[in-house]
């Protein structure tokens, strides 16, 4: 495999750019607008510098090589042409996952992968708009892609042996480890489990109990996690955590009925990190 097509230039997709980049893979990254496109090019330039440059990681050279092999584009069939794989990584909305793969679906050869980076969606669902069920895949990155080791690969009911032996093989060759989901459920393996922990943590928080730093503190040091809950969740945006937990809420029931403080942060954008104000305050910083 030479060529990787990363549909979305946002936060996870530049990140997935950047490391297959950083692996030696020629990318396309692809979004509707050339300036979420340069938004993202710049984003991998400015990562590269300030993490391994400036820190005597990489070479200047060696980080031009790195943006060499990337090239931006609002061009879908110039973007997926000679692309082995396709990693979708729009928006967290079903209609425009549909919209994006039937297109995929028209523009690729039926040899190609399309792998989707939803956190929480079906891909049985997401597949059924394909004529490729067999070559459709979850394939799911964590925030920031290029530092957390882990993916979840995520066939669909008609997704072949040989699909997903090539995305495992990929994610291993990104140097990931990488958890298998046996059953396409919303949520998978991991935001299952966190969703939960995140809410409960809102909840706390919501009716006084504690407040965020000491929530996340007791995560950090009683339960061993590298970052709280209420920290991640600014991290990730409360309008994403928003979505996920309506997701698993559709699932799974009232087990996962959203915290009113989760659902007001969302409404009244107050998301975290990428609007300055969530469980803390990023304005000054």
């Amino acid at each position: 495999m030479k060529k990787v097509c990363v549909l979305g230039a946002g936060t996870m997709g530049y990140g997935i750019t950047q490391l297959l980049a950083l692996n030696g893979y020629e990318v396309s990254m692809r979004d509707i607008e050339d300036r979420f496109v340069q938004n993202g090019l710049n984003a991998i330039k400015n990562n590269l510098q300030k993490f391994l440059v400036d820190k005597g990681k990489m070479t200047q050279d060696e980080a031009d090589k790195v943006m060499a092999r990337i090239k931006g584009t609002v061009d879908l069939k110039a973007a997926v042409a000679g692309a082995q794989v396709v990693i979708e990584c729009v928006p967290e909305a079903l209609s425009l996952k549909h919209q994006t793969f039937k297109e995929l679906d028209e523009l690729c050869p039926p040899e190609t992968i399309l792998a989707t980076n939803t956190s929480s969606l079906s891909i049985t669902e997401i597949s059924s708009v394909t004529k490729r069920q067999d070559k459709v895949i979850g394939m799911h990155f964590f925030n920031p892609a290029t530092v957390m080791k882990l993916v979840e690969v995520i066939p669909c009911a008609k997704t072949s042996d040989d699909t997903y032996q090539v995305i495992k093989d990929l994610a291993i060759k990104l140097g990931k480890e990488v958890i298998t989901v046996q059953k396409d459920a919303a949520g998978f393996i991991v935001n299952r489990i966190f969703l939960a922990i995140c809410n409960e943590a809102a909840k706390l928080v919501y009716e006084g109990i504690a407040t965020p730093e000491d929530v996340d503190k007791g995560c950090q040091f009683g339960l061993g996690h590298s970052m709280g809950p209420c920290r991640t969740m600014d991290l990730t945006g409360m309008d994403i955590v928003y979505h996920v937990i309506q997701v698993l809420q559709s699932e799974f029931g009232e087990t996962f009925h959203p915290c009113p403080l989760i659902k007001h942060r969302a409404i009244a954008n107050e998301l975290g990190v990428k609007t300055g104000k969530g469980f803390y305050d990023y304005s000054q910083k």
